[in-house]
């Protein structure tokens, strides 16, 4: 494995790429707790909105310690983003992001327990090889059978 500078195009088409990721937090017992959640908007700063149920005790530990990482992983790679979260008070971009996925967590966009929750990006790292899955699949296959290491690396980025 080599280790690279890891660009924030990289990280943002990553994020833009990831269906869920895991947000963890600490909880309000000091605990790490991750949760899946679907990102709505990925800024080209590699911001990441989130729809959020502000009814949740992760909620009020997330206003204590607003440190948090989201993860994403795929066959052949992994994305660590180190940020920090802030509630946003912002009707209009709840309206903008709302879709009827939402609608099984909530009880429309005007749901009082609905909230926007920003996080902001601070740091970021990487492991994994350069292919898409099907290449990384058969480049872990290879290994298997070859005894080599797939090639690859990690890179990190201060966003």
């Amino acid at each position: 494995m080599t280790d690279q500078q890891l660009s924030k195009e990289t990280v943002v088409k990553q994020l833009r790429n990831a269906d869920w990721v895991m947000l963890t937090s600490t909880g309000a017992d000091g605990k790490l707790v991750s949760h899946p959640m679907t990102p709505q908007e990925v800024t080209d700063d590699a911001d990441v909105l989130f729809l959020f149920s502000t009814a949740v005790s992760q909620a009020e530990a997330l206003k204590k310690s607003n440190h948090v990482n989201i993860a994403v992983s795929e066959t052949g790679s992994w994305l660590s983003v180190a940020a920090t979260v802030e509630f946003v008070d912002d009707q209009a971009k709840i309206d903008e992001l709302w879709n009827e996925d939402m609608e099984a967590y909530f009880d429309g966009r005007h749901d009082p327990n609905l909230g926007l929750l920003r996080a902001n990006a601070e740091s970021a790292q990487s492991w994994g090889l350069s292919g898409g899955k099907i290449e990384n699949l058969f480049e872990m296959a290879k290994s298997r059978v070859t005894g080599d290491k797939p090639d690859g690396g990690t890179g990190t980025a201060e966003l």
